[in-house]
């Protein structure tokens, strides 16, 4: 069991410690809800979390089933909130970027794991979330 504290800064503004690492992350309110839009926002960090869990739990697959690191990889999301109420997230589209080629994994085990992380399954399931994983391609003049 992990354990986060927070505190209320005022002014829409919250920081967040890890009472573990004694590291701290502040969240804002975006300026289209009466914030300043100076840090991540509570769901920005939902969707973050999604993408960095999933790059993680690829990187765990990659080490102790296929034996390399993979590190560069790297993700985007983007979240899209509803318009009507209650307000929440309605899609988080994530692409991935693997710096390698795919012929590295041949049987799918990154992309499994992905799909497999924690934050994927427990957002909740009228979420859309759509994942696109680009691979690393060969040269043209390699290709043939």
């Amino acid at each position: 069991m992990n354990r986060s504290q927070g505190t209320y800064q005022g002014d829409l503004h919250c920081e967040i410690a890890h009472p573990a690492s004694g590291k701290k992350v502040e969240t804002d309110s975006p300026k289209s809800r009466q914030g300043r839009g100076m840090a991540f926002s509570p769901t920005d960090l939902t969707s973050a979390s999604l993408g960095a869990s999933m790059v993680t739990t690829m990187a765990l697959a990659a080490k102790t089933l296929l034996g390399f690191d993979i590190r560069g990889v790297r993700w985007e999301v983007v979240k899209e909130m509803s318009v009507d109420t209650p307000r929440r997230i309605i899609r988080i589209t994530t692409q991935i970027w693997l710096p390698l080629l795919r012929s590295k994994d041949p049987q799918g085990i990154l992309e499994r794991a992905a799909l497999g992380c924690p934050v994927y399954h427990s957002l909740n399931p009228t979420i859309d979330r759509p994942v696109t994983f680009h691979w690393q391609e060969l040269p043209k003049s390699l290709a043939r």
